[in-house]
């Protein structure tokens, strides 16, 4: 007579249970790491955006725009050339669930346009940039002469 091995319903529901248990605490850990990349992601974007803003404004030697709208932010040029068409050179969009908002602290007026000037020397209005999203915030000070940002805040969730 043969006799078969088999595991057990015991051995069974035992190993089960060890492997929802790695189960519920790896979740969390993944869901952090997704989420800081989605953070870094946006970050690096809208960077990409100012780098792009400054780059344009010293080859073609006129002054560039990042202007905020609803969906998103945009780069254009502050002053269309005759005959060139009026729109965006490059975007930034939000997704839903997100904002972008723009400090200007050297700024004349209390209430100005949501705004950011980069000039042809490719210097800028000094700026405070701060994204929230369900990702995180970060807040970044741009300097007015390297339009490079500082980071002061970075929060991922």
């Amino acid at each position: 007579m043969q006799r078969f091995r088999a595991f057990t319903l015991v051995e069974i529901a035992l190993a089960i249970f060890i492997l929802l248990l790695l189960l519920v605490l790896a979740v969390p850990s993944l869901t952090g790491v997704i989420a800081s990349r989605r953070l870094k992601q946006s970050l690096d974007g809208f960077n990409n955006l100012v780098h792009q803003a400054q780059e344009r404004s010293v080859t073609e030697r006129r002054a560039y725009l990042i202007v905020w709208g609803k969906g998103g932010v945009v780069l254009r040029p502050e002053v269309f050339a005759e005959g060139e068409e009026a729109k965006a050179a490059a975007e930034f969009r939000l997704s839903k669930g997100t904002t972008l908002s723009l400090s200007l602290p050297a700024a004349l007026a209390a209430k100005h346009p949501v705004e950011w000037i980069f000039w042809p020397s490719g210097n800028c209005e000094p700026a405070i940039v701060q994204f929230k999203g369900p990702a995180g915030l970060w807040t970044a000070n741009y300097s007015p002469l390297t339009a490079q940002a500082e980071i002061t805040q970075y929060a991922a969730r």
